[in-house]
């Protein structure tokens, strides 16, 4: 229903499901409660690639890896809302799979910047779930600056070469291409002179270090040592790939929002329904009340986290300008100590329990921890929307 959300971000806005996007999160809730359950995501973490890849390929029949592109590129012309409701289903399953890194990220990067050619070429991968991708953007000193780049792409002939080195490529152990910021021209933070590319990941002069996050998730370290690339590998025009960046990641910044929203809904509910069971002094520890206080708090943080993850998408469906990337922020914001106030009471009130690797608990609060860092954290974004 319609629900009023202050002068400042507008008067109305409609929060309801259309009926394709009720049955598309039913769909993902029925698979996440009765096809992933977390003893066996606990297996696959520990092998390689570090998700499975038979669950992949049914999201692809399912039609969920297409949801964020246009009929046009071989989706299902779906929404920032759709996205949101794909990624709160998978929080609340810890899913594993790299739909944000190929789908959001690097399919995101291709769907803002890529011509129709390199659309065809490389999304119908993506979307039929054959081909992995990754988002190679983060660079050590750049402090979530995205336009600060030591990786340089200097013409050569008919194409470019490209230097530099890139940390934290989620997906990169598995990607079968990297989409690459780089500077073309320009001082090193300059906004202007920054450019896209696509690189294939067996590239000669293109080496990994892969390794597991906290999180369970896999990324790499990626150097590139003179590396061809020919002419059709840039993405846009040169020079100008810093504004298709920014909404790529506002686009991660949304989706992750809404991956904490889906944890910080089980953690919750898990605490109650424990503080249901576990007694001390002879009644279960629900009863007490700084204990009721402390779980109201926590269901209200998760609240408040929801509403702005909801206004969040909504701006972004109307369009990419500053009311989105406000809207990201405060959303990143928000998340950021809502995660950490939700994740620390669970595990408190599961007391001892709540740190071992085999009660999901921890588990969900590492996600979440992660999250905080990812695309920027609570600083940052404070920052960001007060510039805004």
């Amino acid at each position: 229903m319609p629900i009023s959300i202050g002068e400042n971000w507008g008067t109305l806005m409609d929060f309801s499901f259309s009926d394709e996007q009720t049955l598309l999160q039913d769909s993902i809730e029925r698979f996440i409660q009765n096809d992933y359950p977390f003893a066996a995501r606990q297996k696959v973490i520990k092998q390689d690639p570090g998700f499975n890849p038979a669950l992949w390929a049914q999201f692809a029949e399912l039609g969920w890896l297409g949801v964020p592109f246009s009929e046009a590129d071989g989706g299902f012309g779906g929404s920032a809302v759709d996205t949101m409701i794909v990624m709160e289903q998978f929080g609340k399953g810890l899913v594993v799979e790299p739909f944000l890194a190929t789908v959001v990220l690097a399919g995101g990067a291709l769907k803002a910047a890529g011509n129709q050619a390199q659309k065809d070429t490389y999304l119908a991968g993506i979307i039929d779930g054959s081909t992995q991708a990754a988002l190679a953007f983060v660079e050590p000193q750049a402090r979530y600056n995205l336009a600060d780049l030591t990786t340089t792409a200097q013409p050569s002939g008919d194409g470019w070469v490209l230097n530099g080195y890139k940390a934290v490529v989620l997906n990169g152990p598995a990607a079968d291409f990297f989409v690459v910021s780089a500077r073309t021209s320009g001082d090193q933070r300059d906004r202007d002179g920054v450019s896209l590319f696509i690189v294939a990941a067996d590239s000669e002069g293109l080496s990994r270090r892969d390794y597991p996050t906290v999180d369970a998730f896999r990324a790499a370290e990626v150097s590139f040592d003179n590396v061809q690339l020919g002419r059709d590998a840039l993405l846009g025009a040169a020079g100008d790939g810093i504004a298709a960046l920014e909404q790529v990641i506002d686009e991660g910044i949304l989706a992750v929002g809404a991956e904490a929203v889906g944890a910080m809904e089980v953690l919750y509910k898990d605490t109650v329904e424990y503080c249901k069971t576990r007694e001390q002094f002879g009644q279960p520890i629900g009863k007490f009340q700084v204990l009721q206080h402390r779980m109201v708090d926590m269901f209200m943080e998760h609240e408040q986290s929801k509403s702005l993850l909801y206004m969040a998408a909504m701006r972004m469906d109307e369009g990419y300008g500053d009311q989105a990337r406000k809207a990201a922020s405060a959303l990143k914001v928000q998340v950021g100590k809502s995660g950490r106030f939700v994740g620390q009471g669970a595990v408190q009130l599961h007391g001892g329990m709540g740190m071992t690797d085999e009660l999901n608990v921890g588990h969900y609060f590492k996600r979440l921890t992660t999250i905080d860092t990812l695309f920027g954290n609570v600083d940052f974004h404070l920052k960001r929307f007060g510039s805004l």
